[in-house]
């Protein structure tokens, strides 16, 4: 852990596979026991650093079906049998490297473990709330962004004799992108005080990420149609910000999964399967 807090190495989490990403209990890379290794043999996807990290902590299936049979692996770089694709292309995120991992009888010591055998859904989970509270942040960071570049754009871009931001049109458009993202920090705020209170409340942390990734998108949308043919321009921020912000209704749980979460917490009283 030492090596990664200092910045010397670069570590992944590798979750998803092809077949398996929302439905974290659908899991199908497998770890067999061989004496004190594990033999692990399967795919990773979308893997967030996955072409520069030194060691990827692996969810892997180490007992029998469904989210009771998961544990972690810490799985490094060079290992015989772990193999890493070609940088992924991607709509957004270019500044981060995403990779598809593949392990074909990869060897790793039980003492690589992370907590109890058959234990990692749990760990999985409690990470997933400051996740997606970290995305919630992200996406209000995004939007602030946004919102900055328009409204300098709109007070300098001159248009029948007078700058954008002098049509009400133009800045009712930005009134509203102000008060999505006050709204979307007030929420993300809420969730993220309570979570440090010690409230890890899966329910809140879905929403904050829902409300946020919503506001971040349609500020974004604004924010492009503000700048008009510029904002289409591969060198200006906005249009950066636009396909950034594509992602956060996917990464980290997607919309529907989290308003399945909410539901299900919140206003769902029937079975929970």
């Amino acid at each position: 852990v030492r090596p990664v807090l200092e910045g010397e190495k670069i570590a992944a989490l590798a979750v998803t596979e092809p077949d398996a990403g929302s439905d974290v209990a659908a899991l199908r890379t497998r770890a067999t026991l061989d004496g004190d290794h594990y033999v692990v043999n399967g795919s990773k996807m979308f893997i967030t650093s996955g072409t520069r990290a030194d060691l990827v902590v692996t969810a892997v299936r180490t007992g029998g079906d469904g989210h009771g049979g998961l544990s972690l692996l810490v799985i490094e770089r060079g290992t015989p049998g772990f193999s890493v694709s070609p940088k992924l292309r991607k709509m957004g995120w270019w500044a981060s490297d995403t990779a598809s991992l593949s392990f074909d009888d990869c060897r790793v010591p039980v003492a690589n473990r992370i907590g109890e055998e058959n234990g990692a859904f749990g760990y999985i989970l409690a990470n997933f709330v400051s996740e997606r509270l970290m995305l919630a942040a992200q996406c209000v960071a995004i939007a602030e962004l946004a919102y900055r570049e328009s409204t300098a754009y709109a007070n300098a871009r001159h248009a029948f004799g007078r700058p954008i931001a002098g049509f009400q049109v133009t800045r009712h458009k930005l009134a509203e992108m102000y008060t999505s993202i006050a709204a979307a920090r007030a929420l993300t705020g809420e969730a993220v005080g309570r979570h440090l209170g010690g409230d890890g409340n899966p329910a809140l942390a879905a929403a904050a990420k829902n409300f946020a990734a919503d506001a971040c998108q349609a500020v974004c949308d604004q924010a492009v149609q503000i700048h008009g043919g510029a904002g289409y321009m591969r060198d200006s921020v906005v249009e950066r910000l636009y396909r950034d912000a594509r992602l956060y209704p996917i990464g980290g749980g997607t919309r529907e999964v989290m308003n399945e979460i909410i539901a299900k917490a919140e206003a769902y009283g029937g079975p929970k399967g």
